[in-house]
């Protein structure tokens, strides 16, 4: 897990926060947890009461592989807010588990070859404070 203090300075999720509680103690623990229906197993994110396939109110945070695909990104070059070093890539992932799961997210370790959608990603975890811990994704070489 790499600590990256001046994330630190930036506008920060809340660790607390009841629904997503689970994914944050994930990050923090170095697992990728995603809520999983217990009725029809589909995975379920971002959190919702019910599951969008059955129904289902039951889910428990299931630790995922932490493997996915990328499906788009965008390279910043221009800061917009203080504590973002530019040049730096947002990326919208697909989790190998379930291609419908995407998560938003920044990508580090960019080849110089360059990126493509569809190329495997892998999550990494930045610990910003005592109490968050970030997932971000690298390129699988």
């Amino acid at each position: 897990m790499t600590r990256v203090p001046e994330l630190a300075e930036r506008h920060l999720p809340d660790p607390g926060w009841p629904v997503a509680k689970p994914f944050w103690d994930g990050c923090r623990a170095g697992e990728l947890r995603i809520p999983r229906c217990e009725r029809c197993t589909r995975w379920v994110w971002y959190p919702a009461p019910a599951c969008p396939d059955c129904g289902g109110e039951r889910h428990a945070w299931t630790a995922t592989s932490g493997r996915a695909r990328l499906f788009t990104w965008v390279t910043v070059h221009r800061a917009f807010l203080p504590g973002y070093r530019v040049p730096y890539v947002t990326a919208l992932v697909e989790l190998v588990e379930d291609p419908r799961v995407r998560l938003a997210t920044y990508l580090r370790d960019v080849p110089a070859s360059g990126l493509r959608a569809g190329m495997p990603v892998e999550v990494v975890f930045e610990s910003v404070t005592e109490h968050l811990t970030l997932p971000a994704f690298r390129c699988v070489r």
